[in-house]
């Protein structure tokens, strides 16, 4: 109880424009958003500039938050938003391909694979796939958005979205397995 009090109150002081309360909002925040941000971008400058950006806009939007939902929810979706801007704006999907194109069957991939690799190991193997892949993947499997809605957001069809998720999970069920005969 008394955590969200004090949460209530860093809010409220916020969206006053109290520099005190947006600083510590920062270093609460700044750690987990630098990893929601490298999920989307490879490099750690872009991620830097998108947590930058990020902060920029939620301390700008913050008196947007009306209290319903969790406020932590409210922040990494601030988050998530600003990197998917960038990568619309650098249009990484521009060489993706509907899944009804392909003339493969989807197959099931055995996702007991990864139970045995570390966080860290999966994340190095997230970070290494194409960015379409990547996108749609921590869209769909990390962050829970529905093919409809990564489609919406990302301005692909649905059949894309899916098709870049299965071949997401294909390169690192491949990964994995290399991985593993090391």
């Amino acid at each position: 109880m008394k955590r969200q009090m004090e949460e209530k109150q860093l809010i409220e002081e916020c969206k006053r424009g109290d520099s005190k309360a947006w600083k510590t909002l920062y270093e609460l925040q700044a750690a987990t958003m630098m990893s929601v941000c490298q999920r989307y971008v490879c490099n750690r400058e872009t991620a830097r500039d998108l947590l930058q950006d990020g902060f920029v806009k939620l301390f700008t939007k913050i008196h947007t938050y009306s209290g319903k939902g969790s406020f932590k929810g409210w922040i990494r979706k601030v988050f998530v938003t600003t990197a998917l801007e960038h990568l619309r704006h650098k249009n990484i999907l521009r060489y993706s391909m509907d899944i009804e194109k392909f003339d493969y069957q989807m197959e099931d991939i055995d996702v007991s694979i990864f139970e045995n690799l570390s966080a860290d190991d999966l994340t190095v193997c997230i970070s290494n796939l194409p960015a379409g892949y990547r996108t749609v993947f921590n869209m769909h499997a990390i962050d829970g958005f529905s093919h409809e809605d990564i489609a919406k957001e990302l301005k692909i069809s649905t059949g894309t979205s899916r098709s870049q998720y299965f071949k997401a999970r294909q390169m690192l069920k491949k990964m994995v397995t290399e991985k593993d005969n090391e």
